[in-house]
């Protein structure tokens, strides 16, 4: 039986931050219904005016959910969605600041029609302080949280982290915190409001940096590039493309004599210990310079398999075709295909949680609408003609999925 059986998620979230967080419930078992506006959907499916297209991006962060239509701005559509929050344990959404109240869909709201609701809500600067209006992206919240002040070159300016953590690091959190309330919720039968900042959900993350840079120290935490000195760094290996590098993190003696063993340098390490800070640099130099010299003269994948098998933690640089080529996910599984109904087949990673007593196939991502009177009419117990009188009404859409060409 899956780990999470029996919860079920109303889930009105877009984009990335909120949808990667419903979907990991997902794949944990959770019954997920995603409520979208007829005709667009959540905006990242990436759909022109006239043309409905599911993008990658939509089919990564969207599979195992129902999705349901509704006109939230039509009194018959958000009464529908009203009725229907008595039937989930969760409601989560992750809207830009306003944009819930104006719906009249608050928690106060909400907790009139399902006292026992969990309500969870993930902003960029939360709802109350100075920042609290401020509209805000994954980048942002990077820039917020002191992400970008630790990401770059030493010299060089803040950057942004390629993965977007902003959003991902933020609900992975959030899901956590559901799950929590969901297990409290069944000891003591009272749910609550969670409440997300994607600005102090990136502090979290923050906190290795942070003891490098806190408060009571002369200056804020460095930024250090690919690495700190030779032996934890990025190496070239040929044919010298954009990703052609392996990055090596000997951190302790054992680990560096293993290094310089495998690149044929053990008089490296016998070498009488620098006393001068000068000495320490140009020793540093002649050590990086070594291991240059070795790496470049092999490909990626066979640097990383001599120096793993030669007990020196290392991995080649993996790109996002790489992942998907991977000998070792590939083996584990962790490489999938789905089949969508509009667009094939298309590959996609799964779940990192293996878990003996919870398995979820994965399932692709929802066409816009498909589910709408499939689930009206289970948690409602509404006839089809009652459903197809709220499609013609304009409160729902029950075109269930197709081309929306009009």
């Amino acid at each position: 039986m899956p780990a999470l059986d029996g919860m079920r998620i109303l889930d009105m979230t877009q984009y990335e931050a909120g949808p990667s967080c419903t979907q990991a419930l997902a794949w944990l078992g959770a019954d997920v219904v995603k409520v979208e506006r007829p005709g667009l959907g959540d905006p990242g499916r990436g759909q022109s005016k006239r043309v409905f297209v599911d993008s990658e991006y939509f089919l990564n962060w969207n599979s195992n959910k129902r999705s349901v239509t509704l006109h939230l701005d039509h009194p018959d559509g958000r009464e529908v969605l009203l009725k229907m929050a008595p039937h989930y344990d969760v409601f989560v959404e992750n809207y830009g600041p306003g944009v819930i109240e104006k719906l009249n869909l608050s928690y106060e709201v909400m907790k009139q029609v399902h006292p026992g609701i969990i309500y969870a809500r993930v902003k960029g600067f939360g709802t109350t302080g100075p920042y609290s209006s401020y509209k805000c992206f994954d980048a942002v919240a990077q820039a917020a949280g002191g992400i970008m002040s630790t990401t770059g070159e030493a010299d060089g300016p803040p950057m942004r982290t390629g993965p977007t953590i902003g959003d991902v690091a933020t609900v992975v959190q959030l899901a956590l915190a559901i799950v929590a309330a969901y297990v409290q919720k069944q000891r003591t039968g009272v749910g609550q409001l969670i409440e997300f900042s994607m600005q102090e959900a990136m502090t979290y993350l923050m906190r290795t940096r942070l003891a490098g840079g806190a408060p009571n120290s002369e200056r804020a935490a460095r930024r250090t590039g690919p690495g700190e000195g030779p032996a934890m760094n990025l190496y070239p290996c040929k044919p010298f493309g954009a990703n052609d590098y392996v990055y090596i993190m000997a951190v302790t003696s054992r680990m560096r004599h293993d290094l310089y063993t495998v690149i044929g340098r053990s008089d490296l390490l016998e070498a009488e210990r620098p006393t001068t800070p000068e000495g320490w640099l140009e020793r540093a130099e002649v050590i990086k310079e070594a291991i240059t010299e070795w790496t470049r003269g092999y490909a990626k994948h066979e640097a990383m398999k001599i120096l793993c098998e030669g007990g020196v933690p290392a991995s080649a640089v993996m790109d996002t075709h790489d992942l998907f080529n991977d000998p070792h996910l590939k083996e584990r599984g962790f490489v999938q295909t789905i089949h969508h109904e509009e667009l094939g087949e298309r590959p996609l990673l799964g779940w990192p949680a293996r878990m003996t007593e919870s398995h979820v196939p994965i399932q692709a991502a929802p066409l816009l609408g498909k589910h709408t009177a499939e689930v009206l009419i289970q948690d409602l117990g509404l006839s089809e003609d009652e459903v197809r009188a709220l499609h013609d009404n304009g409160a729902v859409d029950c075109t269930r999925g197709r081309q929306n060409t009009e």
